[in-house]
């Protein structure tokens, strides 16, 4: 079964670094967006493999991403 975790992507000095709030410990660099999703991606279903491998629950997805638009 596909879920879709969110990831939340924030500008370094020289990269980009990702996260996944809802899986601790789960990050992934880069240096491009493509990149950073790519291999934010990839941590991911390594990041899974290991809780199964290791017999623990697989998190759902409970995390929600909004955009907030505000007057600088």
């Amino acid at each position: 079964m596909k879920k879709k975790y969110a990831v939340v992507i924030e500008k370094g000095a020289t990269s980009l670094g990702a996260y996944v709030p809802d899986l601790p410990g789960c990050v992934a660099v880069g240096e491009t967006r493509e990149e950073v999703e790519r291999l934010v991606q990839e941590a991911i279903e390594f990041h899974l493999e290991g809780m199964r491998a290791d017999g623990l629950p697989i998190p759902e997805p409970t995390s929600v991403v909004v955009e907030v638009e505000v007057s600088a």
